[in-house]
């Protein structure tokens, strides 16, 4: 399992950020969790060093980004530690980096820009099925922003420039709202068009824009949610249900136009709105604006994915060599765009730990079966395409969680089915992954019901499905998510899944948890259903819990 995981880390000019994922060949990888530090390197002190409280800083999250890698226990040369613009363009980046390398071990790799660029356009790469497009690729940092016009993974032209968020908010443009917004427009015009970049991006041409940076993403959410219209957000969210990743240049101004009215109302909204980089957005959202109109772009796509998914997609291509395929599983992708639209990070995270332990269950199912010994009998032969359907439906299975919790797989089902999100799945593909959804918690499944008509002889496979991802939730539900400690077993008794004792992978603290009445119940809800699908008695045995230390906790069932 350990073989499987990678980490990407990238130390930006306005956050440090983490990812870890479990690659899946020949091209899927999903994210396991994804850390964020608030760390903006450099704002208390001249911008061509870093100053010493920057560095603690930097080197405590980089101690606890360690501290989370060392848990999963991976090969060093799984892991990526890059710096970007604010490091880049530091004075004394050689001191701070041999620091970190003697604090936590990392080896930092500075980008360039022309390398920042490549990445980010890698990381779109596994968000959008876009690999056969000519795509300019605009990736708007803190301290940059880079530009990357690529085809089929290969870059055919790259460039930074020294236009970044954080950088321009502290440049002194005025002291009026009106004359700060002009002379910050004016001041990027005139780097753009000194550039040449107006001309090269002219010559070669695009033809997909795409954004794939943290600011991007916020003004697509600001468009998504009816910043600029005043709406609630679930009235918002339930109406433009279908919408896909992309806004156009009149709804970029629109935002624009309101984040720069400015007073005391405005402000505040914007803060609540997008919190910590709401000292930021303006800059951000002019930024694009004068991008948009200089490069002649109408509309643009954002990824949910830029450099940290880039450098796992650049890992996987080196260790596997051409075992990784950046085009590979398009149409996976389009269930990660879905979760990741409607689910936070930390729900997110919970769905893919669900997948993980669900996979695990599925591939112990499916090795006894092939083995064909111990008196197995599945009724059904499982493949990848069921593997698949099942990892999709447990990443998927909690988005209604955003518009409340009260009957939130129905919500699921419901976000599934009238979407239209899932390219390259066949109607019968998109109904059962929508099913397992809906029938993941609660009642258990009734097949004679008329919804289960459209699958036709899928319905023996949904029951198998239907059971391990129950099974999952509730272990998961009940502070069981540590995976990498299962393991699935069969004997003339039957099967027997044995969890162990290693701490879980979260990142928040979580409180203790013991094995309760009511987990028991479940636990055993859910066994009882198991051995009525699969014929055969399945036994859990779990030790302590991650979270618990309580040896009354341990148990069988």
């Amino acid at each position: 399992m350990a073989n499987t995981l990678f980490a990407a880390i990238d130390m930006g000019t306005n956050a440090f950020k983490l990812l870890i994922v479990q690659a899946h060949l020949p091209g899927k990888f999903i994210p396991l969790l994804t850390v964020r530090e608030h760390v903006v390197l450099g704002r208390d002190s001249p911008s061509s060093t870093i100053s010493t409280h920057s560095q603690n800083l930097s080197i405590k999250s980089l101690q606890n980004f360690n501290k989370l890698i060392q848990t999963h226990n991976f090969p060093l040369l799984h892991t990526r530690c890059v710096a970007t613009s604010a490091v880049r363009e530091a004075q004394n980046k050689a001191e701070f980096i041999h620091s970190i390398s003697e604090t936590t071990g990392f080896k930092v790799d500075v980008l360039s820009g022309e390398e920042e660029a490549r990445f980010s356009y890698l990381g779109a790469l596994q968000f959008f099925p876009v690999f056969e497009n000519l795509v300019l690729n605009i990736d708007i940092g803190g301290g940059s922003t880079e530009f990357a016009i690529g085809l089929r993974g290969k870059v055919e032209f790259c460039l930074s420039l020294k236009l970044g968020h954080v950088t321009l908010t502290q440049q002194n443009f005025g002291d009026e709202e009106a004359e700060r917004a002009s002379n910050m427009r004016e001041y990027i015009r005139n780097v753009i068009k000194e550039s040449g970049l107006i001309g090269k991006v002219k010559n070669i041409g695009f033809e997909i824009a795409l954004g794939s940076s943290g600011t991007i993403r916020a003004i697509e959410k600001a468009v998504f949610k009816g910043y600029a219209l005043d709406l609630a957000d679930n009235e918002a969210l339930l109406s433009e249900c279908k919408r896909d990743w992309k806004f156009s240049i009149e709804e970029l101004k629109s935002v624009v136009e309101r984040l720069c009215k400015g007073g005391e109302g405005q402000n505040v909204r914007r803060d609540g709105f997008f919190k910590r980089r709401s000292e930021s957005i303006v800059a951000g959202g002019i930024l694009l604006d004068e991008i948009f109109d200089l490069l002649g772009i109408k509309e643009m796509l954002v990824s949910g994915y830029g450099l940290r998914e880039g450098l796992i997609a650049d890992s996987l291509a080196k260790v596997f060599d051409d075992g990784y395929d950046l085009n590979a599983n398009a149409r996976f992708r389009s269930i990660l765009r879905l979760a990741t639209r409607f689910n936070s990070k930390r729900i997110t995270t919970s769905a893919a730990e669900i997948a993980s332990i669900a996979r695990e269950i599925f591939e112990g199912l499916r090795k006894y079966k092939e083995l064909d010994n111990d008196g197995i009998n599945l009724t059904v032969d499982l493949d990848e395409k069921d593997l698949e359907n099942l990892e999709a439906a447990c990443l998927l299975h909690n988005i209604g969680l955003s518009t409340g919790k009260k009957g939130y797989h129905k919500k699921s089902y419901h976000i599934i089915m009238n979407g239209n999100h899932l390219r390259g799945y066949s109607a019968e593909e998109v109904k059962l992954i929508a099913l397992l959804t809906r029938h993941h918690r609660k009642k258990l499944p009734k097949l004679d019901d008329a919804s289960f008509n459209e699958l036709e002889e899928a319905k023996q496979k949904f029951k198998v499905l239907c059971a391990i991802i129950r099974l999952s939730v509730v272990l998961h539900r009940n502070g069981y998510i540590n995976y990498r400690e299962m393991d699935f077993s069969h004997s003339h008794e039957g099967f027997k899944l044995v969890i162990g004792e290693e701490r879980g992978l979260n990142y928040q603290p979580v409180v203790e948890q013991c094995v309760t009445d009511k987990f028991a119940v479940e636990l055993t809800h859910e066994l009882d259903y198991f051995k009525k699908v699969l014929k055969q008695e399945l036994s859990v045995e779990l030790k302590a819990p991650p979270f618990c230390s309580n040896e009354s906790s341990k148990g069988s069932y």
